[in-house]
C-alpha cells in the first residue's frame, strides 16, 4: 500500500479521498488554491500545499504545479478525484514520467475511451449495441447532414472529447443541425481544446443507466451493478438511484456483462463507469465510458457495501481484486440528491456566498458527503455542488420516504440551494410511479 498520496482536487471529493486514505493508514497531501486557503478539511491532511490563484486554470488545472507539489512532498501516488485533471491522459502520462502512480486507468486506456467516437468503434467491435450514428469523428458538416437524413431526426451532436454535458446539442432539422454543429464546435473547443464532434440518433423517452466497474492490473474486471441517472437538467445529473428500478433482471444481467466486455476490450483497470441508454422496450445502447470515480458512486457503495475509493487506492498500489463476481451482491435501494448552490426559482442561477447555517439530516441509512461547515463561503469559481445527500433502504418506496424526510430537515442558509427543487421532484407523481425519462425535467419544469 502507498505511504503518502496527494489529492489533486477540492471540496467534497477531496474530503471523501482524505477519509479513505486515513482509514487505510495512508498519509495525505492536499493541494489548494488561494480561494480555498481556509477550507477546513485542509487541517485533516498531513500537509497542504498552495498551487496558485483561485481560477482553476491557475491552480487545479495546472498539471505542472500539481506534479511539482507531489515531488516536493515525496508522494507515492496522486488521486485526481473527478473533474479538473481526472480524465486528462497527458496528466496521467506526466505522473508516470515522474514515477508517481496515477490513481486511475492508464494514459493509453484513458486516451482510448476518452475519445467518445473511438469508444463507440470499440463497443461495436466488442459486439455491444451502440446508438445509431457516426462511425467516428465527423469530417465535415455535409457528412453530418447526410447521416442525419439516413438515421432520421432528431439527432444529438456530441463532443468527441466531451464530458459534463458540454458540447452537446439536439437538432430537429437540417437548418437546426448546421447551426448546432457550429455552436457545439465552439463550446467543445473552449471546454476541451478539441472541437471534434460525432452524431447520434436521439433515443426517445430513454433512461440513462450506467454500470460501475473495477479492474485490476492482472486483467480481471468486475461490475458492481447499475445506477439510474435519468433525472438530468441540461445533461447534468440531479438525482441518482441504484439499482435502476426501470430495468428487469434479464436486462440488468446483459447490461452488466456488456459493461465488463467493453472494459476488458479497453484493458481497463481501476474504477470506471460504462454508460448506456435504455429504451422503453428494454433495448440498451452503449454511449460512453467515464474513466474516473463518479460523483454518484455513493449509491453503489450503499447497495453493495464496498468502498470504491479504497478499492481505487488498493488497485493502483498493485493489489488484485480479491473478489469474484458472485461475491458482489446488491441489496435494497439507494438514492442520491445533489445539493447545489443554485436558485431553481431563477433559472438555476448560481448562488455563491457565505453559509451561516448548515444543519444536515441524519438517521438510519442516511449519508451526507460534503465539505461545508457553518461559516464557509461557497466560491463562484468552482462547481456549485455543496453536498450529496444519500439514503439507503430496503425498498424504493422506503428510500423515497426517507429522502423526503431528509430534504425537509436539511437547512442551508442564507444562500439558495436546489433542496426545494428536489422536494418537488420527490413528490411528483411520475417520479413516484417510476415513469420518467431523460427529458422529464425539461418537459415538467
Amino acid at each position: 500500500m502507498f505511504s503518502r498520496v496527494l489529492i489533486a482536487n477540492r471540496g467534497e471529493i477531496a474530503v471523501r479521498i482524505l477519509r479513505a486514505c486515513r482509514e487505510l493508514g495512508i498519509e495525505t497531501v492536499c493541494v489548494f488554491s488561494d480561494e480555498d486557503r481556509h477550507a477546513p478539511y485542509l487541517a485533516w491532511a498531513n500537509r497542504a500545499i498552495c498551487i496558485g490563484a483561485g481560477p482553476p486554470g491557475e491552480s487545479y488545472l495546472r498539471s505542472d504545479r500539481v506534479i511539482a507539489a507531489a515531488e516536493v512532498a515525496n508522494v507515492d501516488a496522486i488521486h485526481p478525484g473527478y473533474g479538473f485533471l481526472a480524465e486528462n491522459a497527458r496528466f496521467a502520462e506526466q505522473c508516470r514520467e515522474a514515477k508517481i502512480e496515477f490513481i486511475g486507468p492508464s494514459a493509453e486506456t484513458m486516451s482510448l475511451v476518452g475519445d467518445k467516437a473511438v469508444a463507440r468503434k470499440m463497443a461495436k467491435t466488442a459486439k455491444v449495441p451502440t446508438v445509431p450514428g457516426s462511425g467516428g469523428r465527423l469530417e465535415d458538416d455535409e457528412e453530418a447532414v447526410a447521416l442525419a437524413e439516413k438515421i432520421g431526426y432528431p439527432v444529438m451532436i456530441k463532443a468527441a472529447a466531451g464530458g459534463g454535458g458540454r458540447g452537446i446539442r439536439i437538432a430537429h432539422n437540417e437548418a437546426n443541425l448546421r447551426a448546432s454543429l457550429h455552436q457545439a464546435r465552439l463550446e467543445a473547443g473552449n471546454a476541451f481544446k478539441d472541437d471534434g464532434l460525432y452524431v447520434e440518433k436521439v433515443i426517445e423517452t430513454a433512461r440513462h443507466v450506467e454500470v460501475q466497474i473495477l479492474g485490476d492490473k492482472a486483467g480481471q474486471v468486475l461490475h458492481f451493478y447499475d445506477r439510474d441517472c435519468t433525472l438530468q437538467r441540461r445533461y447534468q445529473k440531479l438525482i441518482e438511484e441504484a439499482p435502476s428500478s426501470a430495468i428487469d433482471s434479464r436486462t440488468r444481467d446483459e447490461l452488466c456483462k456488456a459493461a465488463v466486455k467493453i472494459a476488458r476490450a479497453a484493458k481497463y483497470f481501476n474504477a470506471g463507469t460504462v454508460e448506456f441508454l435504455v429504451d422503453p422496450k428494454q433495448n440498451f445502447y452503449f454511449t460512453e465510458v467515464n474513466a474516473r470515480i463518479q460523483v454518484e458512486h455513493p449509491v453503489t457503495e450503499m447497495i453493495t457495501g464496498h468502498d470504491l475509493v479504497k478499492w481505487q487506492l488498493r488497485l493502483a498500489a498493485g493489489e488484485s481484486l480479491s473478489l469474484k463476481q458472485r461475491d458482489i451482491q446488491a441489496t435494497g435501494t439507494a438514492i442520491e440528491c445533489r445539493v447545489n448552490a443554485e436558485n431553481p426559482a431563477d433559472r438555476f442561477r448560481p448562488c455563491p456566498g457565505p453559509i451561516d447555517r448548515f444543519e444536515p439530516p441524519g438517521g438510519f441509512g442516511v449519508r451526507v458527503d460534503t465539505y461545508v461547515v457553518p461559516g464557509i463561503r461557497v466560491s463562484p469559481r468552482y462547481d456549485s455542488m455543496i453536498a450529496k445527500l444519500v439514503v439507503h433502504k430496503r425498498t424504493r418506496s422506503e428510500a423515497i420516504a426517507c429522502m423526503q424526510r431528509c430534504l425537509a430537515e436539511f437547512i442551508i442558509e442564507p444562500i439558495a440551494t436546489t433542496i426545494p427543487f428536489h422536494r418537488e421532484i420527490l413528490a411528483h407523481e411520475r417520479f413516484l410511479n417510476n415513469k420518467v425519462d431523460t427529458g422529464f425535467i425539461e418537459r415538467t419544469w
